[in-house]
This record gives C-alpha cells, sequence and structure tokens, in this order.
C-alpha cells in the first residue's frame, strides 16, 4: 500500500440544490483545501470528482474527492479511489456534517460508530472496516421535532451562514493537521476548550 499518499473525501449530495446544505459541509470544507492547494477538481472515472497534489510545499501527497453520488452512496467511489491510488483504510479520511456536535464545533476521530449517518455507513461497508479517520463538522441537532433528514437537507440559517465560512476554514486546518503532524495532535488543538 501507499503509506505516503491520504485520500480525503468530503461528503455531500451532487447538484447545486444540494450546494449549501449542512449535509454538503464535507463538500465545502474539500473546496477550501483544493483552493489552499492550487488545485481544480477533474471528474475521475471513480464517480468523483478529485484534485491531486501536495499539502504545502514538500508536505504529503493528497487526492482530494467529493463523491458525485448520493451520500447514501459515498462508499463506492471512496473505496474505487482507495485501490485505485493504492491508499489503505488507515490513510482514508472522511470530512462530514456532525448533528451530535454543536455548529461551529470541529471534532476527529480513528474508527467507531456511524451515528446514523449513512454516507458513514456506506464506506464502512465498502471499505470493508471502521478503521478511517474522520473529521467531525459539526452542525448541531435539529430544533424542536424537526426530522434529522429534513435538518441536514436543509440549507444553514442565517445565523450560521455568517459563521460558515470560520467552520470551514477551521475544518481545513483539521484536516492538515491531521495529516501533518497525526490525530493526536489535531485532536488535541481541536478538542481544547477554547476550540
Amino acid at each position: 500500500m501507499n503509506s505516503n499518499t491520504w485520500l480525503v473525501a468530503g461528503l455531500g449530495n451532487p447538484g447545486p440544490g444540494y450546494s449549501r446544505n449542512r449535509h454538503n459541509i464535507g463538500a465545502m470544507v474539500l473546496d477550501e483545501l483544493a483552493t489552499r492547494m492550487g488545485g481544480k477538481f477533474k471528474t475521475h472515472r471513480s464517480h468523483a470528482s478529485i484534485v491531486e497534489g501536495r499539502l504545502g510545499i514538500g508536505g504529503p501527497r493528497v487526492v482530494l474527492a467529493k463523491p458525485l453520488t448520493y451520500m447514501n452512496l459515498s462508499g463506492g467511489p471512496v473505496s474505487s479511489l482507495a485501490r485505485f491510488f493504492d491508499i489503505d483504510p488507515e490513510h482514508v479520511v472522511a470530512v462530514h456534517d456532525e448533528i451530535d456536535i454543536p455548529f461551529n464545533t470541529v471534532r476527529l476521530k480513528l474508527g467507531g460508530g456511524e451515528g446514523g449517518h449513512n454516507g458513514l455507513r456506506d464506506i464502512s461497508k465498502a471499505l470493508g472496516t471502521k478503521d478511517y479517520l474522520r473529521v467531525r463538522v459539526g452542525v448541531g441537532r435539529p430544533p424542536g421535532r424537526m426530522d434529522t433528514a429534513d435538518y441536514v437537507l436543509k440549507d444553514f440559517s442565517g445565523t450560521e451562514a455568517k459563521e460558515l465560512p470560520f467552520l470551514v476554514d477551521d475544518a481545513a486546518d483539521a484536516v492538515e493537521l491531521l495529516l501533518t503532524e497525526g490525530l493526536t495532535a489535531a485532536q488535541q488543538k481541536f478538542h481544547s476548550a477554547g476550540a
């Protein structure tokens, strides 16, 4: 396996109608990372748009991927890319929305459950393991009795939209730190009380 290359998958749904939804925060973070790397997304035969490059000068080799499938079918493109680039699951990072974390919060973990997230469930199934990294971007819980699916498929509120660029920036920083300094360093920074 190619231990020097990372696959970072930003989860979301395809098409302009979904682009500002809470469920698409993963794809928003990937757009920011692509901008930082100076790359443009190109369609790959794995049913994903990808950018290949390095994170910073002399940084790790990275494949940024936005699946072109709907969220609950994210596993196919992610596992196809992992095979195509010979990347093992420990070097796969899923960037996704997380309702169990307050808005404006970023958390990182390796493995564990999917918390009802269909995109993660499909990736776990396709990779044959839950042992891949996750950058969990908090979108908060639905208000009142609103259905979770309805909530994540809505755009961020006006107040949230003002803070969104900072959240996307933080999540992109978390991915960079994870890839350059490792999970523990990234967790120490983003899980500390002030983060």
